[in-house]
């Protein structure tokens, strides 16, 4: 492996260039009903794939996920890769979501406030979200500047929807345990009109982990009229409500006694039934409207615009002078609570495994603490809440419109040219929607008022309306608003000659952001309530490339870019919650970004190799946790986040002989800090700030993902429309997340060197764990009837069966990821009192579906 990485900078000086366009599903012909069986059961596995949030105080804003291709296309990398490395969490490149562009029908569907697209949004629709365009890397397209990871087009308009109806039932033992789906689209008739029908529902009362549930509904409609030849109108809208009961990640201790991998704290037995605390919603419904004009054979343009509405909450348990009633608070757990005596840990992790009111949430304790807890407060009677139920909420309104220029100049130059306009509106606030047998809660904020507990002004979370009263449903603790707005004008030129083929492209951007704050919180009476200041950063990328082609089926290309990005929203801004105080000295993050590499399409292979290398300079991010010295949560405001990334990748597909292909794809990457960041320590109930600190990331690995994928699959399909595929992976070099307050001077601050006891918990603390090597084996199958003309209606029918089983293995000790607890023992420096927390991969699972079509 070490050789490839020795070999970047020879297949970067390779210089190749080949456009890399996602192919659409052709259904027309029994022939290819093998291969689409194929696309659709792989792309129905990764859509039953689960994202859990890696975020552990879980502040309800999602923004955690995997990366998604959303459906790799006919690049052999990225269609091998997207399924097969999935189980591990990987990200292609090692890049982050934002790095991934998104579009439907011509329009950027990804969120301003965390760059990630919401792929949620359209879950369970995957039979009409199955026409894509893909570009892979730097390379240039048709619809948007792009970005560096990749760049994804999604053509869901209902004219191009083969003419069809299908119905599907789906049956599996991860997320979701049934599936049943229906679609209808007429195409296009002779009155020129298209509609599209789509409709799902994905549900489980438990999945692979316990007390886990799954209950989501998707819907679609899509119309196209064709006004003339020239000019053609298309309507869709779309949403998935779903409701899902979390998994969270836990310390090796509690799995180890426990006895299993998938320990999950969110839940505990109210009336004899589970009952999950931590509860994801997600309700955004979204309609895009589309205008196709062709002035002639080599000119159009397609004008697409948007809009989005809805909430998305997580919940999870509060409380108010109260123990915390988290089952895997470490205070409970057997090492710390047994103080060092074996026989009271034994007795205490006896507890744990034969008692559920210890290991899970105690909902009869939680029930009759407030019960018992009769209190009047003014003029209010009743059960004060101890422990309560809420949600933390953030409802969305997204306005998107984006209009692109295609001309064909000349035989040799292609012209493109667009203007992007985003807008995005967020609400957060928390709410009340379990009071848990008391009556009442009152707004104030505890934390302030342990820190000024003579203070009735300070401790008010809303000074306009002081001591309130607050139940179920009601608005309580934070509520601000952010507005962010983001304008783009791009253009790209391709020129392209017999062998030699080049294009550059350029982008301008604006984006502005501002926090509007709903209430007027005690701490910070002057700096809360209202408009905050507005940021404007002006932006620009500017990228091009080259390619060669050798012949009919050999080509070399090299591609570049150097871009500016705005910070986002979620990095900028110190504690959002309480006050209107951004992060010192915002400034725009820098991408620069070379790839190179060789393409072969051959009748029976086809081949891709690909060396890269990305820096990324001036990054920010702001972590929020619980600090123990403080007794507070701290904001960790970071900049100066710099990144390396670089490495190879090689996919390819041979028809070894008839009926049989190989296929096969690797990815070696390094993936490095090469920067010494700095942050700065502030208090949700303070203003001042508690330390500025350097944190000694260089030369740390970016954690969460596989540096090194291998996967070799073989396929069978044959005459008779049935296939097999077997796969073997291989996934290593993989890091934990490091926390970076273990990386500050203070953190090792009076460890001395030269005393080997001191000396190891110095590289206790400063160890970054990376995780052993695994590997998983997948399958793949499926068969096709074309069925006698009497069951289809005019058209011809046809009954499919599919099925897929990943980790056949059954191996369930691979750590799919896992985080340093952001919380740390600056006190004694013990870093194993924060122990790291991991997540398992399933052992087997499978997805199997019965389709109908005709």
């Amino acid at each position: 492996m070490r050789k490839l990485i020795y070999l970047l900078p020879l297949l970067i000086a390779t210089n190749f260039a080949i456009a890399q366009q996602g192919r659409k599903i052709a259904l027309d012909t029994l022939a290819t009903k093998d291969s689409v069986q194929m696309q659709e059961l792989k792309e129905n596995l990764l859509d039953n794939i689960p994202i859990i949030s890696l975020d552990e105080n879980d502040l309800g804003d999602g923004s955690s996920q995997n990366v998604s291709t959303g459906g790799a296309g006919r690049d052999p990398f990225y269609n091998t890769a997207s399924y097969n490395f999935s189980t591990t969490r990987f990200r292609i490149r090692g890049y982050n979501g934002e790095n991934f562009a998104t579009y439907m029908n011509g329009m950027p569907v990804e969120s301003l406030d965390n760059g990630f697209t919401p792929f949620g949004l359209w879950g369970g629709l995957t039979s009409v979200m199955r026409n894509k365009e893909l570009t892979v890397g730097l390379n240039h397209n048709n619809f948007g500047f792009g970005d560096i990871g990749s760049t994804t087009n999604i053509d869901s308009r209902a004219s191009k929807q083969r003419r069809t109806t299908q119905f599907t039932y789906g049956n599996s033992n991860r997320t979701y345990t049934h599936l049943w789906s229906f679609s209808h689209s007429t195409g296009l008739n002779k009155n020129g009109w298209a509609f599209t029908f789509s409709g799902s529902r994905r549900w489980s009362d438990e999945g692979y982990v316990p007390g886990t549930y799954y209950n989501g509904w998707s819907y679609f409609f899509g119309v196209d009229k064709r006004i003339s030849s020239k000019t053609l109108i298309s309507l869709v809208v779309f949403g998935a409500p779903t409701e899902y009961g979390k998994s969270g990640a836990a310390v090796k201790e509690i799995q180890d006694v426990m006895g299993t991998h998938y320990y999950n704290p969110y839940w505990g037995y109210q009336n004899g039934k589970k009952r999950n605390a931590n509860v994801g919603k997600t309700n955004e419904p979204y309609i895009i409207l589309t205008h196709d004009h062709k002035f002639n054979a080599h000119t159009s343009i397609l004008t697409s615009g948007g809009f989005s509405f809805g909430e998305r909450s997580a919940s999870g348990l509060d409380w108010y002078n109260a123990k915390d009633p988290r089952p895997d608070y470490y205070r409970y757990l057997p090492a710390y609570a047994g103080n060092g005596d074996s026989a009271n840990t034994a007795v205490i992790a006896n507890e744990f495994v034969n008692n559920p009111s210890v290991s899970q949430i105690n909902w009869d304790g939680l029930f009759n603490a407030n019960r018992s807890n009769n209190q009047s407060f003014g003029s209010e009677q009743g059960r004060r809440a101890r422990y309560f139920l809420q949600e933390s909420v953030t409802n969305s309104k997204r306005i998107n419109f984006n209009s692109v220029f295609n001309a064909r100049l000349s035989k040799h130059v292609d012209l493109t040219a667009g203007v992007t306009y985003q807008y995005q509106n967020n609400n957060y606030y928390k709410r009340i929607t379990d009071l848990l047998g008391a009556t009442y809660h009152v707004d104030l904020n505890q934390f302030a008022a342990r820190s000024f507990p003579q203070n009735d002004s300070v401790i008010q979370n809303d000074l306009n309306r002081p001591n309130r009263i607050v139940k179920v449903g009601d608005r309580y603790g934070y509520d601000y608003t952010i507005h962010i707005a983001k304008s783009s004008a791009w253009t790209q030129a391709v020129f392209r000659f017999k062998q030699l083929s080049f294009f550059i492209a350029g982008e301008f951007s604006n984006t502005q952001f501002w926090r509007v704050g709903n209430v007027r919180n005690g701490l910070f009476p002057t700096n809360s309530f209202g408009q905050s200041d507005v940021y404007n950063f002006n932006n620009f990328g500017v990228k091009g490339g080259v390619s060669y082609k050798l012949d009919a089926r050999n080509t070399f290309y090299l591609n570049g870019t150097y871009q500016t990005k705005a910070p986002l929203f979620d990095n900028a801004f110190n504690s959002p919650r309480t006050r209107n105080t951004a992060q010192d000295n915002l400034t725009s993050e820098i991408i620069k970004s070379v790839e190179g590499g060789y393409v072969l399409v051959a009748p029976k292979v086809k081949l891709r190799l690909t060396g890269y290398f990305t820096q990324f300079e001036k990054g920010l991010n702001v972590l929020t946790f619980y600090h123990d010295d403080y007794q507070n949560f701290v904001n960790y405001s970071l900049s100066n986040i710099g990144k390396l990334h670089f490495g190879g990748e090689l996919g390819f597909e041979a028809k070894v002989i008839p009926r049989v292909t190989v296929d096969g794809a690797v990815s070696v990457g390094r993936y490095y800090y090469n920067t010494r960041q700095i942050a700065v320590t502030t208090l949700d109930n303070d203003a001042s700030v508690k330390s500025f600190d350097t944190v000694y990331n260089n030369n740390y690995r970016v954690g969460g993902t596989p540096q090194e994928a291998y996967t070799l699959g073989i396929s069978y399909r044959s005459r008779k429309y049935w296939f097999v595929t077997l796969s073997a992976n291989y996934f290593d070099h993989i890091w934990i997340d490091v926390n970076p307050l273990r990386h500050t001077y203070s953190a090792v601050e009076g460890l001395k060197k030269d005393d080997p006891t001191q000396q190891a918990q110095r590289e206790a603390i400063l160890k970054q764990e990376e995780f052993t090597a695994k590997f998983t084996m997948d399958f793949f199958g499926g068969f096709s009837w074309k069925l006698p003309r009497e069951f289809g209606i005019k058209n011809p029918s046809f009954l499919g069966f599919n099925l897929g089983v990943n980790n056949l293995l059954n191996n369930k000790d691979i750590i799919t990821g896992g985080l340093e607890q952001l919380r740390f023992d600056f006190k004694d420096q013990n870093s194993g009192k924060f122990p790291n927390k991991y997540f398992y991969a399933y052992g087997t699972t499978y997805y199997a579906s019965l389709t109908y079509r005709f």
